[in-house]
């Protein structure tokens, strides 16, 4: 449903309200199966993402941890491009930053320190991110809740990257500010320290997780910390 819902540019119903019982566990079942839907189609693996990384999003959502998302080849964008808003249902636009791996990351006890040394260098970074169901369900007025998010990939719809890399050591990347201007006008601002007071900190949350999987972050893949604005509508 999710899969078609995206290439029909569509929204559908929430996946919660057809199967009430679901539980994270099983969204991130739905999830690794949509991932193979795209891999099938010959769509890569590049990465990841992070999302509900600040207090005041999973306290929304009733929750204590980040969710997370994967991240394919057709969904990255450089700065400059062009991008079909046509494509993306209810889009819209947080700030973040990208960590791109050096080194493989993995292990049950990954901590803040250990992102830092497997990374090779982080750039600013944009999140298209789009639902696929909707936020509010316009029958019945409900809200999507973390398992029809986690489901639907995270919510993730693009990402955009630019700007000059830099070494993880060379900033203290809690202090890394963002100014979100739309139209010339400014929307938004934060700071990377939202969160989970160190962009690193979700990433390592991430890799933990993993493990218990058998699984790992691998060198070269871009892994995006979270944001640290409030996400802003965009249209054409």
């Amino acid at each position: 449903r999710l899969d078609a819902a995206e290439r029909a540019r569509e929204q559908v119903r929430q996946t919660t309200l057809l199967y009430p019982d679901l539980t994270i566990d099983d969204a991130y079942r739905i999830q690794d199966a949509w991932r193979d839907l795209r891999l099938g189609r010959g769509e890569q693996i590049v990465g990841h993402k992070i999302g509900l990384t600040s207090r005041a999003m999973q306290t929304a959502m009733k929750i204590d941890t980040p969710d997370s998302g994967f991240l394919t080849d057709t969904m990255m964008f450089d700065e400059g491009d062009e991008i079909e808003a046509a494509a993306y249902t209810d889009a819209r636009i947080e700030v973040e930053l990208a960590f791109v791996l050096g080194r493989d990351l993995g292990g049950p006890r990954v901590g803040i320190g250990d992102v830092i040394a497997a990374t090779e260098y982080v750039v600013p970074a944009l999140e298209l991110i789009a639902a696929r169901t909707h936020r509010i369900d316009p029958e019945s007025g409900r809200a999507r809740t973390v398992v029809d998010t986690i489901a639907d990939n995270a919510a993730n719809g693009g990402v955009i990257t630019g700007g000059r890399p830099i070494a993880p050591d060379a900033v203290d990347l809690r202090w890394v500010g963002a100014l979100l201007y739309r139209n010339g006008v400014l929307e938004e601002t934060g700071v990377a320290a939202a969160v989970l007071n160190h962009p690193a900190r979700g990433i390592a949350w991430l890799a933990r997780r993993y493990a218990t999987l058998g699984r790992h972050l691998e060198a070269g893949q871009i892994v995006l910390a979270g944001s640290f604005t409030r996400p802003i509508n965009v249209s054409p």
